[in-house]
């Protein structure tokens, strides 16, 4: 396992970050807690530092499910949270507001087990809380050792800059990560993210790196699949990663082209997806999500996967899109 900076700070991540949604959930797609902690010790066996977790996972049962399994290697793994999205039904168990944001953390310490969190994300955009405020409370948090950096996910491109903003202005905490749906078969956040993220030191931490399980082999053009055959299947149409979503023209040609150069390097359609986001220049640690330890050792062959300039070329064009005004307008006038 090798390891990137997170954005522009001093904090080291391995390539491939444990994802943990489904740790602790019930049903098919859940994970017992006993399967979890044989994949966590995989995981940390394989040199991997990096728990990608979130507060209203499994209703903080996935945290507490990492806490417990990490008590004995917490001085050298990277624990991450999250917090905006309900987790009671109280009016003030949601939101951005510095009085969630204070009992959030606390909660997710207490389930953690743990004294600091390293990496505090806002789980996304609060439009009744002023920025400044939700921007105020994490300093604070950090000042008081708390939380040691924080990023941000789901936000648009202009308020993570506003935010950016914000705290520069205040002497405040920057986000060094930030966190978005990314694949081949998700490219939308290129024509903002690309630039905005190395410009301003900003880790990109993609989620959904497989698509919701499009590269699997499970799938067929021909017949949409019954809710039990995996997330994408059972998953509503409004949604991101849902079939409608997933299953188009292109899509079909991406995974047509990815299982081709799959059986050439004698790899699988998951590590070829994974192995193009290791080359995109702004990521810093691309967080996988499996449900067994199979699951975690396919992914985990990613990272001897050596893709060619031709097969990046390749994916690159299969994967391409048409460019949305006002971009077409930018990049023709900068030819």
């Amino acid at each position: 396992m090798k390891f990137r900076r997170l954005g522009n700070s001093g904090l080291l991540v391995s390539e491939l970050g444990l994802g943990t949604m489904t740790f602790g959930e019930e049903g098919d797609r859940g994970v017992a807690p006993s399967d979890a902690r044989q994949i966590i010790e995989m995981y940390l066996d394989a040199g991997g530092n990096h728990f990608d977790i979130a507060n209203v996972y499994a209703g903080g049962r996935a945290e507490e499910i990492v806490g417990e399994a990490v008590q004995d290697v917490r001085d050298r793994i990277v624990l991450t949270t999250k917090v905006r999205w309900p987790m009671g039904s109280g009016p003030n168990d949601a939101g951005l507001s510095r009085y969630h944001i204070f009992n959030a953390v606390e909660a997710s310490l207490r389930r953690l087990g743990t004294d600091a969190i390293d990496v505090l994300y806002l789980h996304g955009w609060d439009p009744w809380t002023p920025l400044v405020e939700s921007l105020g409370a994490l300093a604070d948090l950090v000042a008081d050792g708390k939380v040691r950096y924080v990023g941000v996910s789901n936000f648009k491109a202009w308020q993570v800059m506003k935010a950016l903003s914000i705290s520069d202005g205040r002497g405040w905490p920057r986000f060094i990560a930030a966190q978005y749906q990314y694949s081949l078969v998700v490219r939308d956040i290129e024509p903002e993210f690309a630039d905005l993220l190395p410009s301003e030191g900003i880790g990109l931490v993609p989620w959904g790196p497989l698509g919701g399980g499009f590269f699997s082999g499970k799938y067929s053009r021909s017949e949409r699949p019954e809710a039990a055959q995996g997330r994408i299947a059972s998953t509503p149409d409004e949604w991101e990663e849902s079939w409608v979503r997933r299953s188009t023209d292109q899509n079909w040609d991406i995974v047509t082209t990815v299982g081709a150069i799959a059986d050439k390097h004698d790899a699988t359609s998951s590590q070829v997806a994974l192995g193009w986001l290791l080359t995109r220049p702004t990521v810093s640690s691309i967080v996988v999500g499996t449900r067994t330890a199979s699951h975690l050792a396919d992914n985990l062959g990613a990272l001897d996967l050596e893709l060619s300039a031709d097969d990046l070329a390749t994916l690159d064009e299969t994967s391409s899109f048409p460019l949305p005004y006002p971009y077409r307008s930018i990049n023709a006038a900068a030819r």
